[in-house]
């Protein structure tokens, strides 16, 4: 299995409106790519300088299936918006025995 976590720090304009948009607009690609397990949004609490704002948890049955994902045109369409309104993202990706 491999989990594939991203961070997101967002920028300050709209932030909280910005935020709640895509938490729904990545909790809706579970139903629109097969390819996707399982998927966890979380808004972070934290107030660290450190800390970033969104975490997103998501599970696939092997690599081949998280590259059908990244190149999925609904996901696409995510990635546009995330750049509109994040300052910075961060990624890690793992094989989960």
């Amino acid at each position: 299995m491999i989990v594939h976590i991203v961070f997101f720090k967002f920028k300050n304009e709209n932030k909280a409106y910005n935020m709640a948009k895509l938490q729904k607009k990545l909790e809706d690609l579970e139903d629109s790519i097969d390819e996707l397990n399982s998927m966890e949004v979380g808004v972070n609490f934290n107030e660290s300088e450190r800390a970033y704002d969104m975490s997103l948890y998501a599970t696939y049955d092997g690599v081949l299936e998280l590259k059908a994902y990244q190149e999925h045109p609904d996901h696409q369409k995510v990635v546009e918006f995330i750049k509109d309104v994040c300052e910075d993202t961060k990624v890690v990706d793992y094989v989960l025995e």
